[in-house]
């Protein structure tokens, strides 16, 4: 007797233990969305680089600083550039003194230029003086001829002198702007000494200690964003076709797990990484988070087409693609739009259908 208790006993609980799970069909709204992974990084963020060579001076900025476009990143020393610097504007100087000042060059071309004119002028009254009387036949041939050579002598040294100063004051002023030139380039090549923000932001790093080597091919920091922030996607080649811009994005951040942002599709790299065989993708947060850094990882999901009131299942009551259970026996289904957990069920079974779910 006591041996048919345990035989009925393990027959009921054989009987329970085989139970199926069985669900109905649902009107449902089914969305289908393509998986990405997910990185965080700053808006307009680019490596910083010298152009260059030397060793590092200092560091003006410290990681996490704020700053402006324009504002001195780090200083590479410049002894050298500087004094040659230094030369080029003491020539400019110079030059401008030849020019502007009271420098003896120009000044004594002025002199001989006022001497030349008093000569001229008082040859030209003598000159004029023995014409008049040469016209009245008062007068020697001999002594109007001089008095002409000596107007015509005169008015010639006037002429040079005047040209001189001109060719003088030419010479000294293209003097002058290359001597400014030289100085501005001087300039120029010391600024490049000293690498200075391209946009308003944050440095998210520095690279280089002072003291060290640094030359026009390594980075010595990162600066990007302190406010806009961008995210940048992996997708699979074969989901690459689906996705196109202003597509909405549902993004999840291990930082904030409990929590879904969305975000809009607006970029589309063309190459793929050849090594991972995936396409990068950015989209910007409809709502940007209260906190973020650089290098923050998630999943992304974009959505790339929605059905409202459709008839669903879950996607594991799906047999072969286009069959289900039911307790009458199995039945064929036309299947329609599906995602990762649910499938449209076009044809075949209706809301009032008990599915069973298939046996692993």
């Amino acid at each position: 007797m006591q041996e048919l208790k345990i035989c009925l006993l393990f027959v009921l609980f054989l009987s329970c233990s085989q139970k199926r799970e069985t669900v109905y069909p649902q009107k449902a709204k089914l969305t289908s969305s393509v998986y990405a992974s997910v990185t965080i990084q700053p808006d307009s963020l680019y490596k910083v680089y010298t152009v260059v060579a030397g060793i590092l001076d200092e560091n003006l900025v410290e990681e996490g600083d704020l700053v402006k476009k324009g504002d001195a990143i780090l200083k590479i020393n410049d002894r050298a550039p500087k004094l040659n610097s230094d030369n080029a504007y003491l020539s400019l100087q110079q030059s401008k003194e030849n020019v502007q000042g009271n420098a003896a060059i120009l000044k004594d071309i002025e002199d001989d230029i006022y001497s030349a004119k008093l000569k001229f002028t008082n040859d030209s009254i003598n000159f004029s003086r023995q014409k008049r009387l040469w016209d009245q036949n008062i007068g020697s041939k001999s002594e109007y001829d001089t008095k002409k050579l000596a107007y015509e002598l005169s008015e010639n040294q006037l002429k040079q002198q005047k040209a001189r100063y001109a060719r003088t004051k030419y010479d000294l002023e293209t003097k002058m702007e290359q001597a400014k030139n030289s100085y501005s380039t001087t300039q120029i090549v010391i600024d490049d000494y000293t690498v200075n923000s391209k946009i308003n932001g944050r440095v998210y790093a520095i690279l280089k200690e002072p003291g060290e080597l640094v030359n026009t091919l390594e980075p010595l920091g990162a600066i990007g964003s302190a406010t806009n922030f961008k995210i940048v996607m992996l997708i699979d080649e074969v989901d690459i076709i689906k996705v196109k811009v202003g597509q909405q994005t549902l993004v999840t951040l291990d930082a904030y797990p409990k929590e879904v942002f969305t975000a809009s599709v607006s970029k589309i790299y063309p190459q793929k990484d050849e090594r991972s065989q995936t396409f990068t993708i950015e989209a910007l947060f409809t709502k940007t988070p209260a906190t973020l850094y650089p290098g923050l990882a998630g999943e992304g999901n974009i959505v790339i087409s929605e059905k409202e009131d459709v008839l669903t299942i879950p996607i594991e009551y799906l047999m072969d693609g286009n069959m289900v259970e039911t307790e009458e026996g199995e039945v064929q289904v036309e299947v329609g739009f599906k995602n990762l957990e649910s499938v449209e069920i076009v044809s075949g079974i209706t809301e009032s259908t008990k599915l069973l779910k298939p046996k692993v």
